[in-house]
């Protein structure tokens, strides 16, 4: 039987879900995002049953395995015969959240749901009140690794839309430094919807780099919410790499609580057919002396449709603050459509903060020199595009992530 405090939780989120429904297109943050198709559709939970999937299916579906830990959940549900769990150096733990909250609740009382709003988002109250599973990460203090944590996050549908909940809970505690991986992908046919949270707490000087990589297929529903709470010195390089769903929504908010906090957000998101893929980002600056840097890339073709919503807020004690942001859009098509909002709200007289937006095509000059040189036209475009996104996807520290990551951009846009 679960702990009294979750379970009054998980009431609580029930209750506010129930309230809120699914949002309209009438509240601002859902202007251009209509999820009608969701409030529609009778969704029936996804089994963790995966008899049909092979180790050679998963590494197909996602990055070349790591010799590192591999964490694999079908539908929200752990699966343990998909799964490398290999040892982690300095004693970093990796377990599943209903192991976790089975064998120690209290040690996680506070912080599920610490930091995603359920009271206030809709999505987040819906993924309390029904997740099955997920992973909780502990990385200790002055611990340092330097493989990547991967956890897959496999939909896999079913006769019927299925839909999945899981949840990602990460400590990093004083002054280690890691790399976690997120990779949503699809086995098989079918309608399928994925509500995916994530919070992570970064103690003082911690370093953090988190890539959430959704390629999903095109009969999903993705929508995730990325939360961290930085202390003193952390550090935090997160990475959304978004390329498939039929519609996509993904939110990162990063409250930085502690001097000398960095945060480091890029997005890269892919928009063909009729796509949607929305991105809303929030960079809370709430003491001096924090700094953060945020791009974010968006390339649109066919009849898709991007958005970009970008906050920085620096609150009124907040001097010194240090953000600059950035949007940049590629438009493919005369079909596509691009919505940005970089936005600031400063409420300090003693900082230095930038934004800008951008948005254009190919330059016909460098398609002219490839063509030029007996590239293909179509060739040429998905190497300008690759090249005009790679100013994200450097930034990915492991060489193998960052070229499987272009790899896979290339592939897509080449079949298009």
């Amino acid at each position: 039987m679960s702990a009294a405090w979750l379970q009054e939780l998980r009431r609580e989120a029930a209750a506010r879900f129930e309230e809120l429904g699914y949002p309209t297109t009438r509240l601002e943050d859902w202007r251009y995002t209509n999820v009608g198709a969701l409030a529609k559709t009778d969704w029936v939970s996804g089994e963790g049953r995966h008899d049909d999937v092979t180790p050679a299916d998963l590494e197909h579906l996602t990055f070349p395995v790591f010799a590192c830990s591999l964490f694999v959940f079908v539908n929200g549900h752990f699966a343990g015969d998909l799964s490398s769990p290999r040892a982690l150096a300095g004693g970093v733990e990796v377990t599943t959240l209903s192991d976790a909250l089975r064998d120690d609740p209290e040690g996680l009382r506070g912080r599920l749901g610490g930091l995603a709003d359920s009271k206030r988002r809709a999505f987040a109250a819906q993924n309390l009140a029904c997740f099955e599973d997920g992973a909780v990460v502990r990385i200790p203090a002055g611990v340092e690794i330097e493989q990547p944590i991967h956890l897959v996050f496999l939909s896999k549908p079913g006769a019927a839309p299925t839909d999945s909940h899981p949840r990602v809970l990460v400590v990093a505690e004083s002054g280690s430094r890691a790399t976690l991986i997120e990779d949503y992908v699809t086995f098989g046919e079918g309608e399928f919807f994925t509500n995916a949270v994530t919070e992570i707490f970064l103690e003082p000087n911690a370093d953090l780099e988190h890539v959430r990589f959704q390629r999903e297929s095109a009969r999903g529903y993705h929508v995730s919410s990325l939360h961290v709470r930085q202390e003193r010195d952390s550090r935090l390089a997160a990475h959304s790499i978004s390329l498939g769903a039929t519609l996509a929504r993904n939110d990162v908010e990063a409250t930085l609580v502690g001097e000398g906090a960095h945060a480091d957000l890029y997005g890269l998101f892919l928009g063909t057919g009729r796509r949607l893929v929305d991105n809303h980002t929030t960079l809370d600056h709430a003491v001096p002396h924090t700094t953060s840097q945020e791009l974010y890339k968006g390339i649109l073709g066919g009849r898709s449709r991007g958005i970009f919503h970008g906050r920085v807020i620096v609150r009124p004690d907040a001097q010194k603050t240090d953000a600059r942001q950035s949007s940049k859009n590629l438009l493919l098509s005369s079909g596509a459509e691009i919505d940005t909002k970089p936005q600031l709200e400063i409420h300090a007289d003693d900082v230095k903060c930038s934004h800008g937006s951008t948005i254009g095509q190919l330059d016909e000059d460098a398609l002219f020199y490839l063509r030029s040189r007996g590239i293909e036209e179509e060739q040429a475009r998905a190497l300008l595009t690759r090249a005009f996104a790679s100013e994200v996807t450097d930034a990915i520290r492991s060489d193998v992530l960052r070229q499987r990551v272009q790899d896979q951009l290339l592939e897509i846009l080449e079949s298009e």
